[in-house]
């Protein structure tokens, strides 16, 4: 994991300089699979098709303390998470705010198939010493995102990004999912003006470009999770040079249609701020009603590749 530190005019361009020249690149591209269904919420994509398979993003507010006292117990977010394997037969998760202990007995509870990657949240101070967030209520471990994966996960890695110098650090973790013939990155990037020292930076362009760089190293990758940001519609949406350009022309977000780029709310307060994006063909998309956190889940399904190849292709389909 790499501390920020940029220094001289790199550090002022990259920070306050660079709207309109990223703003430039978001070009529309059109979307190659099937429509997304025109609900605001779902009830799951059904049963899958042998050459398909299912992949969900969920913040789970399972992090009482960080507001998600009234977002459901422990036992509710399990059930939804037995509700998203098994109306949309997802077979691999990507958590955000998820409690160790939490994740470990839900894997527990869903079968010995059931594996698990977790990956702390940490607090870092003014001299560079990191604290665990510990989740409140006896017993739950500490805070956190992770995988969860009917099959076994190899080849974790957490991809190194930019975090605040001072202040709480995500991170972005990827592995591979050798049964279903994927590789997954889950990412939760930090909050707009989330460094204590430096309130006026941003970091989610850098980790952005660095998800975005990991996913490109094989196109076998479904990425996403909590992005913490609009997508890059709208005048009045002031985050969207944020976006690197491949996100929606290299790759396809889950509910990207045509040359659309809004989706539907994955957040009770109305905004988009969950995302799936891969270069495999998708065949599915739903984002299902919950009661159990201020997130709804994000599900893609997508056609199971065969092999890999080196790269992504970029998709010339109108």
């Amino acid at each position: 994991m790499q501390m920020h530190k940029e220094t001289g005019w790199r550090s002022f361009r990259r920070r306050f300089g660079r709207t309109a020249t990223a703003l430039g690149l978001l070009t529309a591209v059109a979307c190659t699979s099937a429509q997304a269904p025109a609900s605001v919420a779902g009830a799951g994509l059904g049963p899958a098709k042998p050459d398909e398979v299912s992949v969900a993003t969920w913040n789970m507010c399972g992090v009482r303390q960080w507001s998600c006292e009234r977002t459901g117990s422990p036992k509710e977010k399990f059930q939804q998470l037995r509700d998203l394997i098994g109306d949309s037969e997802v077979r691999v998760l990507l958590l955000q705010e998820v409690c160790s202990e939490d994740l470990s007995s839900s894997a527990a509870r869903l079968g010995p198939e059931w594996n698990t990657v977790f990956e702390p949240y940490a607090n870092v101070d003014t001299a560079g010493t990191r604290t665990a967030v510990e989740c409140t209520g006896q017993g739950r471990g500490r805070a956190g995102f992770g995988l969860l994966a009917a099959s076994p996960l190899s080849d974790v890695e957490l991809i190194p990004t930019e975090q605040p110098t001072v202040g709480l650090h995500r991170g972005i973790l990827c592995a591979r999912v050798p049964a279903q013939g994927l590789r997954v990155c889950n990412a939760h990037l930090s909050l707009r003006e989330s460094d204590d020292e430096h309130p006026d930076w941003d970091f989610r362009d850098d980790q952005l470009s660095s998800l975005v760089a990991a996913a490109s190293t094989d196109d076998r990758t479904v990425f996403g999770g909590d992005f913490n940001s609009p997508p890059p519609v709208g005048d009045r949406n002031k985050s969207a040079w944020i976006w690197p350009s491949e996100a929606y022309t290299t790759f396809r977000e889950c509910d990207q249609k045509g040359r659309s780029r809004a989706g539907r709310p994955t957040h009770t307060d109305g905004s988009k701020i969950d995302y799936l994006f891969t270069a495999l063909p998708r065949t599915g998309c739903d984002v299902v009603e919950t009661k159990a956190s201020d997130h709804r889940p994000l599900v893609i399904r997508v056609s199971r590749p065969a092999e890999a190849s080196a790269t992504p292709q970029v998709s010339t389909s109108r």
